[in-house]
């Protein structure tokens, strides 16, 4: 093989620990995603697929790591075999080329299934386990990341110049719940 090998990780979220994917695999560049699996933007992902040239190899941890449906997994393999480029899933031992047999092709599609269904399930039983906990008067929900205190430094700090990055950077908050509490912001000042 003439061609790179090219690592492709992905976590749902900045606290789990990606290393554990490719442990100890040598790879000549390795592509990093913290995002959930039915997140359409994936930064790294992107740039994996405008990296990767004719010969090279993907290494992926499972079919899971890589899409959550088989509709984005058979896409996502396609146009990388498309490239020239190899797909590996070293969990389910299966490697895609393009000259790949039907039962190559089946097999794609039922472990994707699979993934798929144990991510639903998974879901509905989170879900179940909430409403029960609810029920209960034990469900409390997730923690403010801001308190009371933090929210007026907030609501100050977002009337001097800033990026939205920055500042959520000092907050020690994503993007994410920085537009959340912006949002509670200013629904408290146009409710006064």
């Amino acid at each position: 093989m003439s061609g790179k090998i090219i690592g492709y990780k992905r976590v749902s979220t900045i606290d789990q620990n990606p290393e554990r994917q490719l442990e100890g695999l040598q790879v000549d560049r390795m592509f990093t995603d913290f995002a959930t699996g039915t997140t359409i933007k994936r930064p790294q992902l992107e740039l994996m697929m405008g990296y990767v040239r004719d010969d090279d190899l993907v290494v992926v941890h499972s079919m899971d790591r890589l899409a959550r449906s088989v509709k984005d997994l058979r896409s996502i393999i396609d146009d990388l075999v498309h490239k020239g480029v190899k797909v590996q899933f070293l969990k389910e031992n299966l490697t895609f080329s393009g000259d790949d047999s039907p039962i190559a092709n089946l097999l794609l599609m039922i472990m994707g299934a699979i993934a798929e269904f144990e991510h639903s399930i998974i879901m509905e039983r989170l879900l179940e386990g909430i409403a029960a906990a609810k029920k209960a008067g034990k469900y409390k929900g997730t923690k403010p990341k801001l308190d009371k205190e933090k929210m007026d430094l907030l609501k100050e700090r977002m009337k001097l110049s800033g990026s939205k990055n920055q500042i959520a950077e000092e907050f020690g908050i994503s993007r994410f719940t920085l537009y959340k509490y912006i949002k509670i912001i200013q629904q408290q000042d146009q409710a006064a």
